[in-house]
């Protein structure tokens, strides 16, 4: 269900590292927390971006989540499908509905963010203390 060459946070994004890029999205966990997504909020090309820090937010019929950065770097390209169709998200979080991807200023922070495995394990003992 997640990709295991991606990496994971707590709050429920993933980044894909490719040299010294990063691809961007949140998870189907989140997406499914979130409901239907109405509107995504992206920082422009060039706007630099800090592990842990807010760079968007997602709007959805229940709420506004804030995104944070899973790594640092500087954008190169925000997702402009999710402008059209922002319920992009809820269909496919993991492929087309990536947010934003960025020249990586610190690659080796990918290696601090959780596996597939370790994602899915954080998700089932979340539901199960639900």
């Amino acid at each position: 269900m997640y990709p295991s060459d991606y990496r994971y946070t707590k709050e429920h994004e993933w980044v894909k590292v490719s040299g010294d890029t990063g691809t961007i999205g949140i998870t189907d966990y989140a997406q499914h927390e979130l409901g239907d997504v109405v509107f995504v909020e992206m920082p422009a090309v060039g706007a630099k971006i800090a592990a842990g820090r807010v760079f968007g937010t997602v709007e959805s019929v229940k709420a506004v989540s804030e995104i944070y950065a899973p790594v640092s770097g500087e954008v190169t390209e925000a997702n402009a499908l999710l402008s059209a169709t922002p319920e992009t998200l809820n269909t496919d979080p993991h492929g087309a509905a990536w947010l934003v991807k960025i020249k990586l200023s610190n690659p080796s922070e990918a290696s601090a963010l959780m596996d597939a495995a370790a994602y899915q394990a954080f998700i089932s003992e979340k539901e199960a203390s639900a």
